[in-house]
């Protein structure tokens, strides 16, 4: 069904893991897709090479993507990292500051960039990747908690203030799934994960893709500043 024909949408962090997934299904759907990612590797219509964390990089993204197709109607904020695992009291600052920063921030200055294009056309749909972590916080992940916790804040907050427009904000909270990200954790940690998720098993990118397509059209009129779990049953409330 090519519920996005004549649509244009912006994938962050869209060139592997769920990003790639997201931008598979979007195209598949009809929708003309602009790469937002330090990694050139796209198979999109359209790539630009960004530094997310840099707030006037994603102003010049934004033109650049409107200079060529005229219009933003999605946004999909992908982009993110897991840090390094370890205890609070032994975490680099460094790492925490670049993990809130990748996570967080440039979730910030994505949305602060395309919100008032797409409230100009009073159309428009943003979904944020957050995570159960957000929600439930990982022992030996907090930077990534707490930056998962802040995107589900911020998009409840931008949610509220564009509700009496046609735009709607979502997340969408994955529990751990199958992507390049887990090169990034130890085992023991992966171990931990797989352990609280009640089906048993790791995610699959295309499953979250598919909740993110639904939050991303127009069937999905009636939600916004909502987070939407994808975690085989780890978090139930």
């Amino acid at each position: 069904m090519a519920r996005f024909t004549d649509q244009v949408a912006v994938v962050t962090g869209g060139a592997s893991g769920i990003g790639a997934a997201i931008v598979a299904r979007l195209r598949a759907e009809g929708a003309k897709v602009s790469i937002w990612d330090l990694n050139m590797a796209s198979n999109g219509d359209h790539a630009v090479a960004v530094d997310l964390t840099d707030p006037e990089a994603a102003e010049r993204a934004t033109a650049a993507t409107l200079e060529t197709f005229g219009r933003i109607d999605i946004l999909v904020a992908s982009a993110g990292i897991t840090g390094p695992n370890g205890a609070t009291w032994e975490y680099a600052v460094s790492d925490w500051l670049r993990v809130i920063d990748i996570n967080l921030n440039a979730v910030f200055y994505t949305c602060r960039a395309v919100a008032p294009v797409m409230k100009a056309a009073n159309y428009g749909r943003i979904v944020n990747i957050a995570s159960i972590a957000g929600k439930e916080g990982n022992p030996n992940g907090a930077a990534y908690s707490a930056s998962k916790a802040g995107v589900i804040a911020l998009t409840k907050s931008l949610g509220k203030e564009l509700a009496t427009t046609k735009v709607c904000v979502n997340a969408v909270a994955p529990a751990a799934v199958q992507s390049p990200l887990f090169a990034q954790m130890t085992p023991e940690f992966l171990d931990y994960i797989l352990s609280r998720i009640p089906m048993g098993r790791f995610g699959e990118v295309e499953e979250v893709a598919s909740l993110v397509c639904w939050l991303a059209s127009s069937e999905a009129s009636f939600s916004t500043g909502a987070t939407f779990d994808c975690s085989g049953g780890r978090a139930t409330f």
